[in-house]
């Protein structure tokens, strides 16, 4: 049977037609928070990470962690599991993973005008109108950041992505549904052999996709009849050598045929590629106020593969753990406003499982028995050498990834 793809703008009435279409079709309902549970159900990734590739909003850390690539690939995974059903109502962010060439998919998005969205914000949640607009142009920038990041266009509701996009603050939901209706009847929609292919091959690109991430790669990955096609996005210094280590972790993939690589669109951006490597410390936060060493720390790290980003006070270090989560923190006790001490205790109380390793050129032994019972994976003195500096992070990564097995 075919399926359905609804993509819709918040406030845009989707509700009753999503449900309307259940009850006429019978279909089974998946939306972005099932397949996010699956995704997180196959890479032992939480939930709420997974979901975070919907967010306009990248982690600073994201250019040595390829988080979000990496959630994009579950996800994917665990969107193209879901064509070995029938009778399928997909909706949300999700629906966008789902290759044109599955020609038996009937893409559907829901829009209305900007008027008749914020009138409903405020009537249902009883916002005001400025409160009412900015919550949904945040909503739509993340829709547009993740279309932009799939397909290289800036409006979600582009025309070429869907069959059909219906304006519902023109069109009634039972019209909405009878014109469902009448396109999922099509013969153009019904599955075709053509179209079952296309979708095992979904699932194959999906499988080498999750195969790259779980490697600490990040490439497209597009297949068919067991032909791979590696698409690399970034610049890259050493480009032979990274498409022989693409090619030997997709040509291991069961269903995979012969694998070839090529470079896409963003191959001349300046940023430069890095593998993620997940035996290296690759979110830490350099808190400090002096600001000449915090740099030339981050980039002595960067040297040795670990990846940084910094703040200059307690107060920025405290919001960057709350909107990042850092795994491992590099933290200095004498800086104005919440000094070291402060932010320790406040970090270990909301996020314990955060390894702080301190270094202070005006620490006291008094110090050092605080920060220790605090639960401060270090203590160490500047200047510190930047080889002992290096191993005690790569003894916290290590105490932080055998919490996790």
């Amino acid at each position: 049977m075919s399926v359905i793809t609804i993509f819709s703008g918040v406030f845009c009435e989707k509700e009753p037609v999503i449900q309307k279409v259940l009850e006429k079709t019978g279909y089974k309902l998946f939306t972005d928070n099932d397949i996010a549970a699956e995704a997180g159900r196959l890479s032992g990734i939480s939930e709420n990470k997974i979901k975070s590739a919907f967010s306009a909003k990248t982690s600073v850390f994201n250019k040595f962690t390829h988080e979000k690539e990496r959630a994009a690939a579950w996800l994917r995974l665990a969107a193209a599991s879901l064509f070995s059903q029938d009778n399928l109502l997909i909706e949300g962010f999700a629906v966008q993973l789902i290759p044109s060439d599955i020609s038996h998919a009937l893409r559907i998005c829901l829009i209305a005008d900007m008027k008749s969205r914020i009138s409903s914000a405020v009537r249902e949640l009883k916002l005001s109108e400025k409160e009412a607009a900015a919550l949904i142009h945040r909503q739509d920038e993340d829709m547009a950041m993740w279309v932009n990041t799939l397909y290289r266009l800036r409006d979600p509701w582009d025309a070429s992505l869907y069959d059909m996009v219906i304006p519902t603050d023109k069109t009634g939901p039972d019209k909405i549904v009878g014109l469902i209706e009448e396109n999922l009847h099509s013969e153009v929609i019904r599955p075709t052999d053509a179209s079952k292919k296309a979708a095992l091959d979904f699932v194959l690109a999906a499988n080498v996709e999750v195969a790259l991430a779980k490697e600490g790669h990040s490439a497209g990955v597009a297949a068919r009849d067991g032909s791979v096609t590696l698409t690399i996005n970034k610049h890259i210094l050493m480009l032979s050598r990274l498409e022989e280590d693409l090619k030997s972790v997709a040509v291991k993939v069961p269903g995979v045929g012969s694998v070839e690589t090529r470079v896409g669109k963003g191959y001349h951006q300046a940023d430069i590629y890095r593998k993620y490597d997940f035996e290296m410390p690759s979110k830490v936060l350099l808190v400090d106020d002096e600001r000449e060493f915090v740099q030339t720390l981050s980039e002595r790290l960067y040297m040795r593969e670990m990846g940084s980003a910094a703040v200059y006070d307690g107060e920025s270090a405290l919001d960057m753990v709350r909107e990042d989560e850092p795994e491992v923190m590099i933290l200095d006790l004498k800086m104005p406003g919440i000094d070291g001490i402060e932010v320790l205790r406040k970090v270990k109380q909301s996020h314990p499982e955060i390894e702080v390793i301190i270094l202070t050129g005006h620490g006291s032994e008094a110090d050092r028995e605080v920060c220790m019972k605090l639960g401060a994976f270090a203590y160490l003195q500047k200047p510190a050498d930047i080889n002992l500096l290096s191993e005690t992070l790569k003894k916290a990564n290590e105490k932080i990834r055998q919490k996790r097995l």
